[in-house]
This record gives C-alpha cells, structure tokens and sequence, in this order.
C-alpha cells in the first residue's frame, strides 16, 4: 500500500492555479467563495450535487435520553447523559469518483485552458511638446 499524504488547502489552491493557467489569488477567491456556498446551503438543510464528485446533505442524529447502560468491556452499569438532536455534514461520493478512485474509470481529458494574450507593454509616456513662442520682432 502507498504511503498516504494529504493534498492540503495551499498545495491545492497552487495545482489549481498551474493547470488553469489563472492567478492563484483568482483560484483562492473561487475556492473560497464554493466552499462558503456548500456549507450555508448544508446548514440550510438543502443538499448540494456535484455530477461526478458527489452529494453534500446534512444528518441529523436523534436526541438522547439520559439513563442507565452498561460498559460493554466491564459490564459496570453507568449512567449515561441526556444528549440534545445534532445535525450533521455528510458526503456521499458519487458512483464515477468511486470508480475512478478504485482505478476502474478513467476521467474524461479536461479542456486546456485558453492561452492568454500577451500583456501589452505600456508605451513610455512622453513630455508634452513645447509650445513655440511667436515673439514679435521689432
């Protein structure tokens, strides 16, 4: 088995920038501003589809009663603390990233990012011409 590593928010924020070709202050505020977008619609209760990827939709776990139970190694009884309903965030991959992970699929070829224009080089400024003086001559 491979050694795991965690592609973390900086490294991705730069891959992105390398394969769009876009600046990675650009790729960060789009970043930010999905992420911000998934978790306001989560938290709302609405779930979130991304074709290929997966589904983003909140869970929620069920209230508790306090009451008695059992240590299951000892088999001590204890006393076990009420626990109000939770909401939760759940993932649900969806069936062509698992193929793709599992190494049965591959991933259709993304399109090349337009090459942008070069940039234009700003022409020097130049003085003002010299207004000529009509002196009259005596």
């Amino acid at each position: 088995m491979a050694k795991s590593s965690t592609l973390n928010r900086s490294q991705l924020l730069k891959t992105v920038s390398e394969r769009t070709g876009m600046a990675r202050k650009e790729v960060e505020q789009v970043y930010e501003h999905t992420l911000r977008t998934i978790q306001d619609a989560v938290k709302r209760g609405e779930k979130v589809a991304l074709s290929g990827f997966g589904r983003f939709q909140q869970r929620v776990q069920a209230a508790r009663k306090a009451g008695m139970g059992k240590n299951p190694f000892t088999g001590e009884t204890i006393k076990i603390a009420a626990r109000p309903e939770r909401r939760l965030p759940k993932f649900l991959p969806a069936k062509q990233f698992k193929e793709y992970v599992s190494g049965q699929a591959k991933l259709p070829a993304l399109a090349k990012p337009a090459a942008k224009p070069a940039a234009k080089k700003a022409a020097a400024k130049k003085a003002p011409a010299k207004k000529k003086s009509s002196a009259k001559k005596k």
